[in-house]
């Protein structure tokens, strides 16, 4: 076994605990980053905004893959079943 082996091995039970600790926790944890994003961006007077809000999408994406949420949303938009989809290939003519 490797050192990063043995490493993973240890930090296992801590990842676990983790997990279960960002899923219950895990609407104050996104909160505090918002309120910690909203301090700095004022402190700042909006001049790093934009990387700010990259930051915190970011962050809140590492909570989300922490937390294992099943619901995270995909870019890819669902399909709703109940619609009716259009055949691929060219427009019919009339």
């Amino acid at each position: 076994m490797g050192l990063m082996d043995n490493v993973k091995a240890k930090l296992a039970p801590a990842k676990d605990k983790v997990s279960d600790l960002a899923r219950q926790h895990g609407g104050k944890v996104q909160h505090g980053i918002d309120k910690a994003a909203k301090a700095v961006d004022e402190r700042t007077k909006g001049k790093y905004s934009e990387k700010i809000h990259a930051g915190t999408g970011k962050a809140k994406e590492a909570m989300d893959r922490l937390a294992h949420k099943e619901d995270t949303p995909t870019k890819a938009a669902p399909t709703d079943p109940m619609t009716p989809t259009r055949p691929e290939g060219p427009p019919p003519t009339s």
